[in-house]
């Protein structure tokens, strides 16, 4: 063999070994998990593929920026990167990454609004959540409803009670209006199915009923039993005498107890002295009790006293309410 030959042998030999090399390394390089722990990448405006990549590596993500550029090059992303907050889990490997920052897939952060909450709580759970952009400071109740282009200016019950989802800075209008819109759609949803003979009339009494029955009871099978309750007393011209409400009525000088004398103080909430419904909701009530509202049980039920254990003794008359106000309430055995 001559030395051109072997010359070309060794040049042959060399490419063979550094492509199979190169082959090796790209392989490992989109299949190894490059993420050792779960942390936050944020992306912003301007941010080029090298600034992602000095980003990466302050949050010790193990990534190769040789092959983290060539990978981006090669799936045509580096122009791609969209900005906002990642959560990288344990175990990603680089096109993993790639694909999150290019679809978007930003971590998402939420708040929670529990049933039967007021809307003063909703304010306090936003106006503390140190994720959220703070809009409404000083912005009153009937603002915030004009900037949702409500048809109502008090805000009670027309928020629906949920999990919602957002990404960090998002404002808490953003919020309220995800919660408004949902309990519109929700309402107006569940407004179509009502009964037919329901002593309301319209959707946002059926709501103002819901948000009663909702803070009446947490135990849904007796739901539609309290709403059966007040529908009735409400075809009868009863008076509801419903005690949330006297409470809603009472506003910050509810200290816990309701007296024989809050019984008897007018207020446009109290149902112990006003007929009818009161005039808004008095919580955000769940899809449970609105829909318990407006398919109310066919019972002869007027009358529940509270057993002490969250459920409830129902009766059709005074007496055996009376009966059972004396067994569970003031612990008198018949």
């Amino acid at each position: 063999m001559n030395m051109i030959t072997k010359i070309a042998a060794g040049v042959s030999l060399a490419i063979i070994v550094v492509g199979a090399w190169g082959w090796t390394s790209y392989q490992t390089a989109i299949t190894e998990p490059v993420v050792s722990h779960k942390t936050l990448v944020k992306i912003d405006k301007g941010d080029s593929i090298n600034k992602v990549l000095i980003k990466l590596h302050q949050e010790q993500i193990n990534v190769d920026s040789t092959w983290f550029k060539f990978i981006a090059y090669q799936k045509n992303a580096s122009d791609k990167l969209k900005v906002g907050e990642y959560e990288l889990a344990k175990g990603l490997t680089i096109p993993q990454i790639l694909a999150l920052f290019v679809e978007g897939k930003t971590h998402q952060l939420s708040v929670t609004f529990p049933e039967g909450w007021t809307f003063k709580q909703i304010l306090q759970k936003i106006n503390q959540h140190p994720d959220l952009k703070h809009t409404l400071e000083g912005v009153d109740n009937q603002a915030i409803m004009a900037k949702l282009n409500a048809d109502k200016k008090h805000p009670e019950g027309l928020f629906f009670p949920d999990t919602y989802f957002f990404t960090r800075n998002a404002s808490d209008f953003s919020i309220l209006k995800k919660a408004y819109d949902k309990m519109q759609q929700v309402l107006a949803e569940e407004w179509q199915h009502k009964e037919s003979d329901l002593p309301l009339q319209d959707s946002y009494q059926a709501l103002i009923l819901a948000s009663i029955v909702e803070k009446e009871t947490a135990v849904g099978s007796e739901r539609p039993l309290i709403a059966g309750v007040f529908t009735r007393r409400l075809k009868m011209g009863m008076l509801l005498q419903t005690d949330p409400t006297v409470i809603y009525g009472m506003g910050d000088s509810y200290q816990g107890n309701i007296r024989r004398q809050d019984l008897h103080t007018p207020t446009p909430y109290n149902t112990y002295v006003i007929k009818g419904l009161p005039p808004t909701p008095i919580a955000m009530p769940g899809k449970e009790a609105i829909r318990a509202a407006l398919h109310p049980a066919k019972t002869d039920n007027l009358y529940f006293v509270a057993r002490g254990n969250g459920t409830h003794v129902f009766s059709p008359t005074l007496k055996a309410h009376n009966d059972a106000v004396n067994e569970f309430q003031r612990h008198i055995k018949p």
